[in-house]
């Protein structure tokens, strides 16, 4: 499948290939989202900037020049700057395709990295040789002074023109903690969200550092995703877990909001509000608690976000996804055309219709907002705002 080679915001002139709870795939124009969705649905988006995460820097042993790119953290708090999950990179930058960028020096424990004016330490060498903690000495306002003045968005070299940070910013962007873009959400914007409330669909968001998507080496590779960190709004939460309870569906903008809900729920089957650290992978053998379709970018088959999708569809049926897209010149990576995805054999049309079929004196308490139609926006018009500020007071 060919890349997208082009920066893109909002639905215009992308792709959209649906694969509903059956597993039949249809093939429309993105703009076209917002007719998939339903009355009382909640569609969760993640709200995340794009960090400037890619850094030229010198090793200082060697004297040589690397690329770090940063790839993880712990904590969303704006004062957590310090320490870091980082790849490292040889000398070069994102014109070289990663697979063909050589090895940095010998990275061991102690060495100096020199990033613009900042100096950080490598603090631990992971499973692979290429993979390190690092810590930054200067202080917080130093260190994101220096990420402003010195650092790029992590760009790939099928995308032939230098990104700016805005390339890398969604509509709904909001605290820079994302080290790659959470691009699924390229797929809204402002019009697009004003179709799904049109259609009686609520709109809320989280926060979740999305990753890194590529290295360029396998065994590198297989490690992805690494642990990410999330809040989820005490609103966004209790829009969830009514949602649930009254029948309606949860659709995931992007494979990070599946990874925070499917975390945050996995105790009790209920989302909980507040932060958390998303860990291990979705796969196909990944019992869903909480999604209950996902719309995504155009993966390749091998990659962590392509795995996620077996939690939603059966194999074949994703094979199938694959070769159509490749024969319709479908678009892949940040930039790319997406899929919208319904779960296989989970919430399907059948119980929906059934709930929303009977007399509102049978619905769980509090479901009369899903029930109502267009009754329910103007309590329910600034579900994505208060959910966004709500957000605030969590870190």
């Amino acid at each position: 499948m060919k890349p997208a080679v082009l920066p893109r915001h909002g639905p215009r002139r992308a792709k959209l290939l649906v694969v509903d709870a059956r597993g039949r795939i249809t093939h429309h124009a993105a703009a076209d989202l917002p007719r998939f969705s339903r009355r009382g649905d909640l569609i969760v988006a993640n709200d995340a900037a794009t960090l400037p995460a890619s850094f030229a820097a010198t090793h200082v042993r060697s004297g040589e020049p690397v690329e770090i790119r940063l790839a993880g953290r712990r904590s969303l708090a704006p004062d957590a700057v310090s320490a870091f999950t980082a790849v490292v990179f040889g000398a070069g930058d994102h014109r070289t395709p990663t697979e063909r960028r050589p090895a940095p020096p010998a990275l061991v424990v102690g060495d100096t990295l020199i990033v613009g004016p900042l100096r950080a330490t490598i603090a631990a060498v992971h499973d692979h040789p290429r993979l390190v903690d690092i810590r930054f000495h200067d202080g917080v306002d130093e260190i994101w002074a220096a990420f402003a003045r010195h650092g790029r968005p992590i760009q790939y070299s099928y995308i032939p023109e230098r990104l700016e940070m805005w390339d890398t910013w969604t509509s709904i962007a909001s605290q820079p903690v994302a080290f790659e873009a959470p691009s699924a959400g390229f797929i809204l914007d402002w019009s697009t969200l004003r179709a799904l409330r049109a259609r009686d669909a609520r709109v809320a968001s989280i926060t979740h550092a999305a990753g890194i998507s590529s290295t360029g080496d396998p065994d590198l590779d297989r490690l992805l995703p690494l642990d990410e960190p999330y809040v989820i709004p005490a609103a966004t939460a209790a829009l969830l877990n009514q949602t649930k309870q009254c029948g309606g569906r949860v659709l995931a903008i992007g494979t990070t909001v599946v990874r925070a809900l499917e975390h945050a729920a996995r105790r009790t089957g209920e989302v909980r509000s507040g932060g958390g650290v998303a860990t291990g992978r979705i796969g196909a053998k990944t019992g869903l608690l909480v999604v209950d379709g996902i719309v995504s970018g155009m993966h390749e088959p091998g990659t962590s976000h392509y795995e996620l999708l077996g939690a939603f569809q059966e194999s074949d049926t994703l094979e199938t996804m694959a070769t159509e897209a490749e024969d319709r010149d479908y678009r892949s990576h940040e930039f790319g055309d997406a899929v919208f995805i319904e779960r296989f054999g989970g919430i399907g049309a059948e119980q929906l219709v059934t709930v929303r079929k009977g007399p509102l004196s049978r619905l769980a308490p509090g479901c009369s907002l899903l029930a109502t139609g267009r009754q329910q926006q103007g309590a329910s018009s600034g579900d994505l705002q208060v959910a966004t500020n709500a957000r605030q007071d969590l870190y």
